[in-house]
């Protein structure tokens, strides 16, 4: 049993760890290492966490936010990497880690191998089914070009669509290799999208097709039109889409989501117009066709019609029977007319004939003796009608009389007024000195009033044991 060493040092655990950091570090300093990454993690800060392993050890590593955004491709496990980097240690875990300053896929076979994987994944999720394929318009109005304004693509695309189909091309400048150039490239085909369709003060109108391009490179060149932000761009475009990048032999997955892939941006331009030329030649045969059909129809017409006009009878021959026609009838016309008029003559003798003198005398007699007896009727008729308004016009005079006040004049009353001809019927209404006119039976008189009214006479009582037969009073006694 080995005694302990009393005679080491003691160290706390930091000076321990930082020991450890700088040996680690001193002896190496940078380091390139390749392996296959195993669990990645993307921070909310933009670090990125993983682990490099191979089959037999695995080591942490550490990418910061600044060196991520340098790095193309998007992390995954199972990619076979080689970075390159500074080898520390984390005391916090008592673990040591690789913070990676270059990070490159290990050759060509892992990127195709990533690729495969991408388009195994989209390709399952429909992104590139025949279905969501649109057609593309025949001549467009405006095309939209997404690609870098620096390069030799877009002069080849403007000259090839002045050579062919002049139109109006809206530019959206974008880089297409590098850090960010995927984010560009895709919020460059939601821009387009979004755009009005009609030209607005500040906005252009929205394009009816969009050219994705790019020259040629290596894989690494092209791999931002291999990023699923850009694939799902492109497949999510309501405005038709051709893809455009590298040359014929090289193939990214946004040709899988477009619809339309060009080998060439050239081949692009060519694929988005017609020839002018072609068309207007084209059209001038169509023309030309079409004036050739039209005498071809008019002179096969015109031969129809003279052999159906060979067929027809002369003119004569179909107005021969016609006009023989009239003839008879012209002809027959005077007899009838003859025969027409002796048969009304017929008709008005038969008629005149029973028109007799003596048949009209008497037709005459019988209307005298009836008019005689309307005649007779109608003056009875008068004097039932006039005797009945007189007898009625006699009661209605009776009545009037018997109604009348001059009856009680008749009876020795008289008829007061005053001087305006108004009845007095109370003796209060006169006054001393009024003007009276007074009405008896056979005239009027008039009279002055000299005194005040006096009240009536009182009425005659019979005494109670006046004598006389009848038992009457005695008018002197």
């Amino acid at each position: 049993m080995n005694e302990p060493r009393l005679n080491l040092p003691e160290l706390t655990v930091s000076e321990l760890s930082t020991a450890l950091k700088r040996t680690i570090e001193d002896a190496y300093g940078y380091v390139r290492v390749r392996g296959e990454l195993g669990k990645v993690s993307y921070h909310g800060n933009g670090h990125v966490y993983f682990d490099l392993k191979d089959d037999r050890a695995c080591i942490a590593g550490v990418i910061w936010r600044s060196t991520a955004l340098r790095i193309q491709l998007r992390l995954e496990a199972g990619l076979e990497v080689v970075v390159t980097g500074r080898l520390t240690t984390y005391p916090g875990r008592s673990q040591y880690q690789i913070i990676v300053e270059t990070l490159e896929p290990a050759g060509i076979g892992a990127l195709m191998a990533l690729l495969e994987e991408r388009k195994r994944k989209l390709a399952a999720e429909g992104l590139f089914d025949e279905a969501r394929k649109q057609l593309l318009p025949f001549l467009p109005t405006i095309i939209g070009v997404v690609t870098s304004p620096t390069g030799a693509v877009i002069r080849d695309i403007l000259h090839r669509l002045a050579d062919r189909f002049p139109r109006r091309v809206l530019l959206w400048p974008v880089k297409v290799q590098g850090e960010g150039s995927a984010a560009e490239i895709a919020a460059a085909l939601h821009g387009f999208n979004a755009l009005p369709e009609r030209e607005s003060a500040f906005l252009p109108p929205r394009p009816d097709l969009i050219i994705v391009a790019r020259g040629g490179g290596s894989l690494e060149d092209l791999w931002s039109f291999n990023e699923e932000i850009v694939v799902r761009a492109a497949a999510a475009s309501l405005i038709p889409l051709i893809s455009a990048v590298g040359h014929e032999t090289d193939v990214t997955l946004i040709d899988f989501a477009a619809d339309r892939r060009a080998p060439t941006p050239t081949a692009a331009a060519e694929l988005a117009v017609p020839v002018r030329a072609e068309l207007m030649s084209r059209l001038a045969a169509i023309g030309q066709r079409q004036f050739a059909c039209w005498q071809r129809g008019l002179e096969q017409r015109r031969r129809e019609l003279h052999l159906l006009s060979r067929a027809l009878p002369a003119l004569d021959e179909l107005l021969a029977v016609p006009r023989q026609r009239l003839d008879a009838c012209a002809a027959r016309l005077p007899r009838a007319l003859s025969a027409n008029a002796q048969l009304h003559h017929r008709q008005f003798a038969r008629v005149a004939a029973r028109l007799s003198p003596r048949l009209l005398s008497h037709r005459l007699e019988r209307c005298q003796e009836q008019t005689a007896a309307f005649g007779e009727r109608a003056a009875r008729a008068f004097r039932t009608a006039t005797d009945r308004r007189l007898q009625r016009l006699r009661s209605a005079a009776q009545l009037l009389e018997a109604y009348s006040y001059r009856g009680v004049l008749a009876r020795g009353f008289a008829l007061v007024r005053d001087g305006d001809g108004h009845p007095l019927r109370a003796a209060a209404s006169v006054a001393a000195g009024m003007r009276l006119d007074i009405e008896f039976a056979d005239g009027r008189v008039a009279a002055t009033a000299d005194g005040e009214s006096r009240p009536p006479p009182a009425k005659l009582k019979p005494r109670a044991g006046g004598g006389g037969q009848g038992g009457q009073g005695n008018l002197f006694g």
